[in-house]
């Protein structure tokens, strides 16, 4: 009899551990999926924009103009920023097709925000620093999904340098020194490369923790884990970009 219960047990177990990894495999689907997909509307909304502000001999055209020239300026460069910090508070009350709605919209608010590099860099650059992104962005990931390291404490001190940075940053606007901004832009590079394997790990994680929720909840989470890949990869791009863009 005593066997027979540690059999019965133990099948138990591989049952629900074959459920939770085909489960976790939908769940990281939908998050990859979410997160590219984002992705994909801020870049063809940046490439549009920044298409319609240049005109013949990379003279600002009426549309640019009032893009960069104009009040409008501030709004477009402001707005993420108030979306992102909407969306947390919103989440809850919204619906996953809603949630959904949202991400992409602040996904075409950031194209709109970013628009700008079309103009700085050139094309061959901007195209070359997406695929080195890509790349190491998949490898990150790749590697805060199988580790079985705790990461969690490199998550703690992460955060505290991201806050650092974010100093860092201000203060350069009124100091204005290359080489604090090659200082920010190495230290971006490493804290985002460091961030994209923590955040996967804690998405999967999450899942793990709330595998038995309704469906509804694990549709707002994904959406979220799908929002904080997508500003890691954004900002290791934005960062990487610094060092690898050819400027115009």
């Amino acid at each position: 009899m005593a066997d027979f219960n540690t059999m019965r047990r133990t099948a138990t177990a591989a049952g629900q551990g074959a459920v939770y990894d085909e489960g976790l495999r939908a769940y990281m689907n939908k998050v990859y999926g979410l997160m590219t997909t984002g992705m994909l509307v801020t870049g063809a909304t940046a490439w549009g924009l920044g298409q319609a502000m240049v005109g013949p001999g990379n003279q600002l055209t009426a549309f640019g103009q009032t893009m960069l020239q104009t009040p409008l300026k501030w709004v477009i460069m402001f707005l993420p920023l108030v979306m992102v910090f909407a969306f947390g508070a919103a989440l809850r009350r919204l619906s996953v097709q809603g949630a959904t709605t949202l991400f992409y919209a602040f996904a075409m608010a950031m194209g709109a925000s970013l628009s700008w590099i079309f103009l700085r860099y050139t094309g061959v650059s901007i195209a070359t620093t997406f695929v080195a992104t890509a790349a190491g962005f998949a490898a990150l990931s790749l590697f805060g999904y199988t580790t079985t390291r705790d990461l969690s404490a490199m998550g703690r001190f992460l955060m505290m340098g991201l806050i650092g940075l974010l100093v860092l940053m201000i203060v350069n606007i009124f100091v204005q020194s290359p080489g604090v901004q090659f200082a920010i832009s190495a230290a971006g590079v490493l804290i985002f490369s460091g961030l994209t394997a923590y955040d996967t790990q804690n998405i999967k994680n999450t899942y793990l923790e709330l595998a038995n929720s309704d469906s509804d909840f694990l549709g707002k989470s994904a959406i979220m884990g799908a929002l904080t890949l997508y500003l890691d990869f954004l900002n290791l791009f934005m960062f990487l970009l610094n060092f690898m863009g050819q400027r115009e």
